[in-house]
């Protein structure tokens, strides 16, 4: 057998749509000794990490926990537990997660009612309220709230109380938006809601922390026929990670480490000022690529502070640009996807990357990358308006 080396790869400038720069505590988090997955010391970390993903999602509820997946496990836990064959499933398409969600829903044998609009927009109360109506019992609405593929960030506030009114339940994905944006799930009335470890948490990808409430979890427990996946059903999961304790998978030890840690971190900055840093900092980069007469792709009004799509100009090579950026400044940007694919480039500022040095540096090398390419920009404008949104603060 031919031999190998150990693969040791430079510490990149993550400004991607994910995964996000992760602190040293939580890379430390890995090297802590293994235990049994029942070990006393685990069961009393599973119990915080529940207790501090509630912090997070902002709910009471008690099935809440992370699956044993990347943010996609999340999305298929919660459609696979709620969606039996038949079931009508309202599924709000503006980007390529929506389209996930729908594909997702047929697999499962439900009846998909597509709420489609143009990516980059958001929907409305009125929108979803007027889908429903045509509908014979709907079962499910899911939405995204942060949806990755354009930056678009959808409003839930009055989301509920219309899809509660149709008898449905109200699914959310916030993936791209947990501990970086207000997420409110209790006050909401979200019924379930799935996210991603490797976003705003800044903990390598590998678990989906989901949250259900008692409503949700009534609907579960009543299904006619099991859940189709083994892996994800919920009723067998809430056994393990609750009171009971029954073994039904042996979680990744290491994960959960490093998640508690980043959770850890989460709570000793505070929600609040952590929404405020994204915040800031998203309005230091958008003020940026306006001042070098980038135009932004998701809707005015609701672009989300974790994620910022912008139109890449005419002329300007999209991957050459992204290649230069890594090769050059060791910075990862990303493509766009789907009908977006080579019209933008996607720029993530999500828990450990959404720092000012951060933004300054992308926004310089943005710049003497589009001059290199033929686009004219006044040169150094880009990040004295940046500067200029900090100093103001």
């Amino acid at each position: 057998m031919p031999t190998t080396e150990a693969r040791s790869p430079s510490a990149r400038i993550l400004l991607g749509p994910g995964p996000s720069n992760v602190h040293p505590r939580v890379l430390q988090a890995f090297a802590r000794p293994l235990v049994g997955h029942l070990d006393p010391v685990f069961l009393r970390l599973m119990d915080e990490t529940k207790a501090l993903l509630r912090s997070v999602f902002r709910t009471q509820n008690t099935l809440t926990l992370p699956i044993s997946g990347t943010g996609s496990a999340g999305m298929e836990t919660c459609l696979g537990n709620l969606i039996e064959s038949g079931d009508e499933v309202v599924v709000g398409i503006n980007g390529a997660f929506g389209l996930r969600m729908a594909d997702m829903v047929e697999r499962y044998g439900g009846t998909l009612v597509a709420m489609d609009i143009p990516w980059g927009h958001v929907f409305t109360p009125d929108q979803v309220s007027n889908t429903l109506a045509r509908c014979h019992r709907p079962k499910l609405v899911a939405l995204v709230h942060a949806e990755t593929s354009t930056g678009a960030w959808q409003p839930l506030e009055e989301m509920a109380a219309v899809v509660h009114q149709a008898g449905a339940l109200l699914l959310v994905d916030a993936v791209t938006s947990l501990g970086g944006c207000p997420l409110d799930v209790d006050a909401w009335g979200i019924d379930m809601c799935y996210s991603g470890t490797q976003k705003c948490l800044s903990c390598p990808p590998g678990l989906a922390p989901v949250t259900v409430n008692q409503a949700a979890l009534e609907v579960i427990r009543a299904r006619k026929t099991k859940v189709r996946s083994w892996y994800f059903d919920l009723t067998m999961l809430e056994k393990y990670w609750g009171e009971e304790r029954i073994y039904h998978h042996t979680a990744p030890i290491s994960m959960n480490y490093a998640l508690h840690e980043a959770l850890r971190m989460v709570q000793e900055e505070g929600l609040e000022a952590r929404f405020r840093r994204h915040q800031r900092n998203h309005a230091a980069l958008v003020a940026g690529l306006t001042a070098l007469g980038l135009a932004l792709a998701a809707q005015a009004g609701h672009r989300l502070w974790t994620l910022t799509s912008v139109r890449i100009p005419v002329g300007v090579g999209d991957a050459a640009v992204r290649r230069q950026l890594l090769e050059d400044y060791n910075i990862e940007i990303g493509a766009g996807l789907g009908p977006w694919r080579g019209k933008v480039w996607r720029i993530g500022l999500m828990g450990e990357s959404s720092t000012p040095g951060n933004v300054l540096l992308v926004l310089r090398a943005l710049e003497d990358l589009l001059h290199q390419h033929g686009y004219r920009c006044a040169t150094g404008a880009g990040v004295a308006a940046a500067e200029a949104v900090y100093g103001a603060a």
